[in-house]
């Protein structure tokens, strides 16, 4: 591996730009090639086969195209196939999921109850919970499904008086009382982190996976000794099936327009 070859992420559609987004703020040097699975999104209405498989798929393409790390930027993936892509390249690549640095995080600071909220398939998976068990035998963790949440902000509801009840309904949750801290277990929530923040009065911590999938890339690519301090080359950003509404929102997601290239995913991988 070199320090100048890019970081690899990957996302079912849209939501893991935010997590491109957070990586590219953190480490400005850094190129990315981002692919998004336009063409199966949802992930939360497929099969954990069916995830995996494209999961599969995905980082084999990512590796074609030379990158040094993959980041797993959706939660339904990290939560179905983090464990076998870990398996399947432990001696070629590293790769980082969002919901391993989250639990770490948590261990760390040694939350007494976490609240989880997300997407039905992400809560279902009890990946969260899972993962937190692993690193901390204390922490008592309470999940929420918010399925209006996600298709809310794609049509740009956030922000707002709309968007703000909506919130405010689901964290009003019994289940999400007396809490240390609540996880945004979703790439589309950090653009409501205010409105979530608003709602409990910056009582309790508000975790983004985002942020701390960063971080977790920092602190590898540190250690391994591949962070990349030259000029900043050009990011790429791919789609297994374009749409005008993809392109579109990328600036929503992304904060900057980009060009989006359709690939034929399934038969490209030989």
């Amino acid at each position: 591996m070199k320090a100048s070859q890019p970081i690899g992420i990957f996302d079912s559609g849209i939501g893991g730009l935010t997590v491109a987004k957070a990586i590219t703020q953190l480490l400005p040097n850094e190129s990315i090639i981002y692919f998004g699975d336009t063409e199966h999104m949802p992930y939360g209405g497929k099969s954990m086969e069916h995830i995996k498989g494209y999961s599969m798929q995905i980082a084999d393409f990512l590796i074609s195209k030379n990158v040094k790390m993959i980041v797993i930027a959706c939660n339904s993936a990290s939560s179905v196939a983090y464990y076998p892509l870990l398996e399947k390249y432990k001696d070629t690549i590293d790769i980082v999921s969002v919901i391993t640095p989250v639990a770490e995080f948590i261990a760390n600071k040694k939350f007494d109850k976490v609240g989880i909220i997300g997407t039905k398939p992400t809560i279902k998976s009890q990946a969260y919970e899972s993962e937190i068990a692993m690193q901390s035998t204390t922490t008592k963790v309470a999940s929420v499904p918010t399925p209006l949440l996600a298709p809310m902000i794609e049509e740009g509801f956030y922000n707002n008086n709309i968007s703000q009840t909506i919130i405010n309904s689901y964290l009003d949750h019994r289940k999400l009382r007396s809490l240390n801290a609540l996880v945004l277990a979703c790439t589309h929530y950090p653009l409501i982190k205010k409105e979530v923040e608003k709602f409990y009065k910056k009582k309790i911590e508000i975790i983004d996976p985002a942020q701390l999938a960063a971080q977790k890339v920092k602190s590898i690519l540190e250690q391994k000794k591949l962070l990349y301090k030259g000029a900043k080359k050009k990011d790429q950003f791919f789609v297994s099936e374009y749409t005008d509404s993809f392109e579109k929102s990328t600036k929503l997601f992304y904060s900057q327009a980009v060009q989006i290239q359709e690939v034929d995913m399934w038969s490209s991988i030989t």
